[in-house]
């Protein structure tokens, strides 16, 4: 029985390699000159540390900008709000996003019974499961999925017939 996987992963080497580049253009930004601003990598969560809101922003359109540049999808980073630090200093924490959270996979299963195709969804895990007995039902359950409007990139793996 035909069947694929989706999934959403972020590759986390390419985050680091963004974070980097981050860091080498604060260093040499002039507008940055003279600041303790700041980006961290620590397991796929991000802490940013800025002077100010203008600051903030402008190491988000970084932050955006360098993950886009590496092929990391930016829809997979949740940015927290931010929060005092000391010094009058600003400390946000961006998550990368990995994984199907529960809610969305519900709501993905939902809507392929609603659309009553001829395939079964089945929740494994932080995936999502297809199968169904032809190659084309499995093809335009892939062009349903990706015609919703889900904000979290999804990659559809391990198509077997």
């Amino acid at each position: 029985m035909p069947s694929f996987d989706i999934v959403s992963r972020t590759d986390l080497a390419e985050v680091e390699n963004a974070v980097r580049n981050i860091q080498r253009e604060i260093g040499t930004r002039f507008d940055f000159k003279g600041s303790k601003s700041s980006i961290e990598n620590k397991e796929g969560t991000l802490t940013v540390l800025a002077d100010d809101d203008m600051k903030l922003k402008q190491i988000h359109e970084l932050v955006k900008g360098h993950m886009t540049r590496r092929g990391v999808d930016a829809g997979a980073l949740e940015f927290k709000t931010p929060e005092k630090a000391s010094g009058d200093m600003l400390r946000q924490t961006i998550l990368v996003k990995q994984g199907i959270e529960q809610e969305l996979a519900k709501r993905l299963v939902k809507d392929i019974k609603a659309s009553k195709m001829k395939v079964q969804a089945a929740i494994q895990g932080d995936e999502l499961r297809i199968s169904g007995k032809k190659r084309d039902d499995l093809q335009e359950a892939i062009a349903m999925i990706k015609g919703l409007k889900i904000e979290l990139p999804l990659q559809f793996v391990n198509f077997r017939d």
